[in-house]
């Protein structure tokens, strides 16, 4: 199986997250390797507008919304 390709991005939002949930929680926040884009978005668009204005469009990065627990969906 290959390794998650979000593998850092996803180290960087767990070192954090404790933090980011007192003062950001429910916010989204957009990483890129070890590289936080500045500021916390309402939405998930607002995040990946400002993630393509900071990293462009030619490499991935990660839009992750801060909860405590990630929500788990099921679908029949």
């Amino acid at each position: 199986m290959a390794a998650n390709p979000f593998s850092n991005e996803l180290q960087v939002f767990q070192r954090y997250r404790d933090e980011w949930l007192r003062t950001n929680a429910g916010k989204f926040v957009v990483i890129q390797d070890s590289t936080v884009a500045e500021g916390f978005f309402d939405t998930y668009s607002e995040a990946l507008k400002a993630g393509h204005q900071k990293f462009g469009v030619t490499r991935g990065f990660l839009v992750k919304q801060v909860w405590k627990t990630d929500p788990v969906f099921f679908v029949s």
